[in-house]
């Protein structure tokens, strides 16, 4: 009896376990399901730009100050309600009634005054009250003009493309935007205004996210049940999958928030935050890095596409060969370039800094200048040759291995946008040249179209904010003030 109960206690283990393993097998295509449709959920949701207009706070009224009971005059005394009655036709009746009545007057006329005196206190608490809540609403319009005044110019700010006031409207814009899952939240924004380009720098969850199971089993040998883990190369795919969303979903995100058509130009930068097994230091490398125009986003079809195939081709992405080992990639553009904590610093200081203006400089000083740059970016500097247009045309060489090489660099003494022209014919010259990589620098800014035409080619277009910015990083000191027309 007691064998057959135990064997039949082991043959209710496997339907158990197998129940068990085919959940976990459940929850982990869930996960894998939920990864892939991190797009597409972005999508479902309506993007739209924040209308300052509607952060305006409605006006507020002043409470009421006066008590209820002060709100009317009280009645004062009656002289019925102190008249003596009518003395009887008795004997001394008459000269008791004139005291009692002289008494009565005397009452009165004390009732009387208390009234008197107790309503002009009502009056004053009453004026008092009314002077205190007039005075509070005073303040709270005075309040409520101030706040509206400071999102007026906000927005002003935003529509003029101001630095600061940009570069918070999309903070606060993307800050709002829930993350999916258990994904990261940190991510900078920085605006360039010389080109209308905003750059992003996400952080992005790292390989763990996608589960290293690919399913479970039970296995009736060991009773248990065990994962069967993910082939790498499915793994890796996975990944690059993810990534390849996030970047199309934060530039969808961008696009959408820009309600004021501020942003014509969006670098996204992902980063991951990790540890470098090999040093056990933090690190956060780029694993995707692109730039796209507008015009290009607007016309894709975005839950038709394929991510990978889309950011890899359409943008020229450069993508991280083998992520989950956090292989880097270099970023289209440095997000210290264009953080505007770096600039904003010379601008607000503008007035009395003794650094020099770009823009005041002769041939010759903006030569040295860039001749300085590149030699502590640790360039070594041939051939330099001044152009007709007030730019400087060298060649300059990197000599670190495998990354370094020979750059044609071009520098524009310019407060007019840089025409595309300028980077074809950059790209021309590279190419003539058998340049490693052409460098434009200026002053001033680029278009979308210069964007456009730069994707997935060795160029690099540095503008106003970044050469600032560089100049920042290597002690040159330099400002950009535009001339007084």
């Amino acid at each position: 009896m007691g064998r057959s109960m135990e064997g039949h206690a082991r043959s209710d283990r496997p339907p158990g376990r197998t129940a068990e393993a085919a959940q976990r097998t459940a929850a982990v295509q869930e996960r894998v399901q939920l990864l892939g449709n991190v797009l597409a959920d972005a999508l479902a949701v309506d993007v739209n730009g924040t209308d300052l207009q509607t952060l305006k706070r409605a006006p507020r009224r002043a409470p009421p100050t006066v008590s209820p009971a002060d709100l009317e005059a009280h009645p004062g005394p009656v002289w019925d309600a102190f008249v003596p009655h009518p003395p009887f036709r008795w004997w001394g009746a008459q000269r008791r009634f004139a005291r009692r009545l002289a008494d009565a007057e005397d009452r009165f006329a004390e009732a009387i005054e208390r009234h008197r005196a107790a309503e002009e206190t009502r009056r004053e608490r009453v004026a008092k009250a009314l002077r205190e809540q007039v005075e509070h609403q005073r303040r709270l319009d005075e309040a409520t003009a101030e706040q509206h005044a400071r999102i007026d110019a906000y927005e002003r700010a935003v529509q003029n493309r101001g630095r600061a006031a940009v570069t918070r409207y999309f903070t606060k814009a993307l800050d709002r935007v829930p993350e999916p899952l258990d994904f990261p939240r940190r991510r900078k924004v920085g605006y360039v205004p010389e080109s209308t380009l905003l750059a992003v720098e996400w952080d992005l969850p790292d390989v763990s996210v996608v589960p290293a199971e690919a399913s479970y089993r039970y296995d009736r040998a060991v009773d248990a049940v065990l994962a069967v883990p993910r082939d790498p190369v499915e793994l890796r795919r996975l990944y690059q999958q993810l990534v390849a969303q996030l970047a199309l979903r934060a530039l969808h995100l961008v696009f959408g928030s820009d309600r004021y058509g501020v942003v014509d130009t969006v670098v996204f930068n992902g980063m991951v935050e990790s540890v470098d097994p090999t040093t056990g230091q933090t690190v956060r490398p780029c694993l995707i890095t692109l730039r796209a125009t507008r015009e290009q986003f607007e016309a894709l079809v975005l839950d038709q596409l394929d991510p990978v195939a889309c950011v890899r081709h359409y943008f020229a992405a450069e993508v991280s060969r083998h992520p989950e080992e956090l292989q880097p990639v270099e970023p289209v553009l440095e997000f210290d370039l264009a953080d505007p904590r770096t600039i904003e610093a010379v601008d607000v200081i503008s007035e009395i800094d003794a650094r020099p203006n770009l823009l005041d400089l002769t041939p010759e000083s903006f030569e040295h200048l860039v001749h300085n740059l590149l030699t502590r970016m640790g360039l070594e500097t041939r051939l330099f040759r001044r152009g007709t247009d007030g730019g400087i045309d060298c060649v300059a060489y990197d000599p670190r291995p495998i990354t370094g090489g020979k750059f044609v660099v071009q520098a524009k003494l310019w407060t007019r946008t840089v025409p595309p022209s300028a980077v074809r014919d950059l790209f021309g010259t590279v190419i003539d040249a058998g340049a490693t990589k052409g460098i434009l620098i200026t002053t001033s800014g680029f278009g979308p179209t210069s964007y456009q035409f730069a994707n997935g080619k060795p160029l690099q277009l540095i503008d106003g904010t970044a050469l600032l910015s560089l100049c920042h990083l290597h002690n040159i000191p330099a400002r950009i003030i535009p001339r007084a027309s």
